[in-house]
């Protein structure tokens, strides 16, 4: 990443603007939000988030094909350790970042809101996890990776980009755009292909996915897989890439994404009452140390 200045690695002032764009962006019924209604968040339209649009500038200037298959050949090998998941919780935390506007509770905390919020409403236990774990590939960012390749809405790369993905008019900039191997509708895949068959742009939904891929039910790993790719789930694009499996899981990512968006408030969970059940919970799923 030499080639790349400060602003280009981590345009945004924290790792979370991305998710507080995301409420601005999809606003929906706030059942669940504690802190706020969601008619109190700004219009999208609105100009002043300039760190937003220079986030997805650089997203989907640099998120090619090649870039991805580098990324996971990189990274999919988990070959940088082994840690459990309260180390890794402790590591995720490094990414604290006061200057964050809607919370200023530590990436494990919000991961406790969501899992909680879950919990609260009766749903089963591997997807309080789900919850609990959905964040856990930040931890890209401590590897040195710029904020672009780890956060922010996921697409297909290979094929011809959807204009109902956010900010599509910076995709003009990104090689694959021109490239007619990967710029048709279709691409590189097959219509009805499934989602499985396709690669999407590299970040953090992966990364977990892949980590805990053998730990989940398929409805766990499809809300940790697909949680940030909103063409599809709340746009309704790339429906001719799906498979009947794919239609099945979409309304438990549906499900999940309010938990995650609407659950954050000042208000930090208590741990000490927490702990035994989460403890517990992470024993029956997860094996004791995690690849990373």
């Amino acid at each position: 990443m030499s080639n790349f200045d400060k602003p280009q690695l981590n345009p945004l002032g924290s790792l979370d603007e991305w998710e507080d764009d995301v409420l601005l962006r999809y606003p929906e019924p706030g059942a669940i939000a504690a802190a706020k209604t969601t008619e109190e968040y700004r219009n999208y339209d609105d100009p002043a988030r300039d760190t937003v649009r220079e986030f997805y500038r650089l997203n989907h200037t640099f998120q090619t094909y090649d870039f991805v298959q580098q990324k996971r050949a990189e990274y999919l090998a988990f070959t940088r350790g082994e840690k459990t998941v309260w180390e890794a919780f402790g590591f995720l935390n490094q990414l604290v970042d006061d200057s964050d506007p809607d919370t200023d509770l530590d990436q494990f905390q919000h991961l406790l809101q969501t899992a909680e919020a879950i919990r609260a409403d009766g749903h089963p236990d591997w997807m309080v996890l789900t919850g609990l774990m959905h964040d856990m590939g930040k931890v890209l960012c401590l590897f040195g990776e710029p904020q672009w390749a780890v956060v922010g809405d996921t697409f297909p790369v290979g094929c011809a980009y959807s204009d109902k993905i956010v900010y599509p008019e910076f995709f003009s900039a990104n090689p694959d755009f021109d490239d007619p191997r990967f710029n048709t509708r279709l691409g590189i895949y097959q219509e009805g292909c499934g989602l499985r068959n396709v690669t999407m742009s590299w970040g953090h939904d992966e990364y977990v996915y892949q980590m805990l891929k053998d730990h989940l039910p398929e409805e766990g790993l499809y809300m940790l897989r697909y949680h940030s790719f909103y063409a599809w789930h709340r746009e309704g694009e790339y429906g001719y890439l799906l498979d009947d499996h794919d239609r099945k899981m979409l309304r438990w990512v549906n499900l999940f994404n309010p938990y995650d968006l609407y659950s954050k408030n000042p208000v930090a969970p208590n741990w000490n009452e927490l702990r035994p059940y989460y403890e517990a919970l992470v024993e029956k799923y997860l094996p004791a140390r995690l690849k990373f």
